[in-house]
């Protein structure tokens, strides 16, 4: 009895190995709705005014941010997506890893998630989404946030993901709106798992260096970029490197240059790239910022859409230099963005 109890919660399951990454239409932030006809959508929602609101839904920020005192945002958001792995535990992590960069995107520290969950009960055991949430309260305790219940609801489609309240001081969040013309531009972590974790889905390979990318906290990157007097930073997701750079530039009033070559990859990415793995989601994006686009000689419709990948769990991507991390451009007077 005593050696039974001492066994761990979840195992490994004895059944044939379930790939969870076809029971979805797509995988990740690559099934968010296309930029442009979300955009669509929430504008329903502006014209909003409360004093308190210092962060709402005008530039597509990855938090709201509500005003408590002199001192003190709280800041709030949700992010869930369906199977981007195969893996359940590595799909709990990568999602829970997501929804936190949220708040670390705004210049916060999360204080407490809420698991979001769609499951077909019919078709899939709970002993696999043990699995997912332990993954996803894995990373939460990496992150020191408690995991304090949640939401589930019975769905044809297997979904997962975290609702994260956080804090930070009103004078310094990273904002949409907040980037200026002159400053580097910096990205902390490495673009292309849209195209791996595409490759994954059809052809069921594994890229751990894709894993780690999406399983790695924005938390020590969130700090050192406040700890270098940033004031303007997203996290790179669905949208793409472009999507998400285009909202922050455009909020702004400003412009961009990417330096092609500068940008980071991950290992695999270009292969899969040369090999076709883009998905459809990446290419909706370029689709959305290609009239703000001016490619300069030499730069290819395959290097557009290396940028427009749709990221999930990506890097920060912050104007101003980020010690530890790589400059891959910087902002301009004008507007628009030119990748050279």
């Amino acid at each position: 009895m005593l050696q039974a109890m001492s066994e761990p919660a979840i195992r490994p399951l004895s059944r044939p190995s379930i790939r969870l990454t076809t029971m979805a239409h797509g995988g990740g932030c690559a099934s968010k709705i296309p930029p442009g006809e979300l955009e669509q959508v929430v504008s329903s929602l502006s014209g909003q005014e409360y004093a308190q609101v210092i962060v709402g839904l005008e530039d597509g920020d990855d938090a709201a941010a509500v005003r408590i005192d002199g001192d003190t945002a709280v800041l709030s958001t949700a992010d869930f997506f369906t199977p981007v792995v195969d893996a359940p535990f590595d799909w709990g992590r990568i999602a829970a890893a997501n929804a936190l960069s949220d708040i670390y995107a705004m210049g916060g520290e999360p204080v407490v998630a809420i698991n979001l969950v769609g499951w077909p009960r019919e078709v899939l055991p709970y002993e696999l989404l043990q699995e997912v949430l332990a993954g996803g309260l894995a990373v939460a305790q990496q992150a020191g946030v408690p995991v304090i219940g949640g939401h589930s609801v019975d769905d044809p489609e297997p979904k997962y993901g975290m609702a994260v309240t956080g804090t930070a001081h009103p004078e310094h969040l990273l904002r949409n709106d907040a980037a200026e013309a002159g400053l580097p531009i910096t990205l902390t972590k490495p673009l292309g798992v849209g195209l791996l974790n595409n490759r994954h889905k059809a052809t069921g390979e594994l890229f751990p260096a894709a894993i780690e990318a999406m399983t790695t906290l924005n938390r020590d990157a969130s700090r050192a970029a406040l700890a270098a007097g940033a004031h303007a930073a997203t996290d790179v997701t669905g949208f793409g490197l472009l999507g998400h750079l285009w909202k922050m530039t455009r909020a702004s009033g400003i412009g961009a240059v990417l330096e092609q070559a500068s940008v980071p990859l991950v290992d695999g990415a270009a292969d899969a790239l040369a090999d076709g793995y883009v998905s459809g989601g990446t290419r909706r994006n370029l689709d959305w910022v290609r009239e703000a686009i001016e490619a300069g000689p030499g730069i290819s419709e395959e290097d557009l859409l290396l940028l427009a990948d749709a990221q999930t769990s990506g890097g920060l991507l912050v104007v101003g230099e980020v010690p530890g991390y790589p400059v891959i451009g910087e902002t301009t007077e004008g507007s628009g963005i030119t990748v050279r």
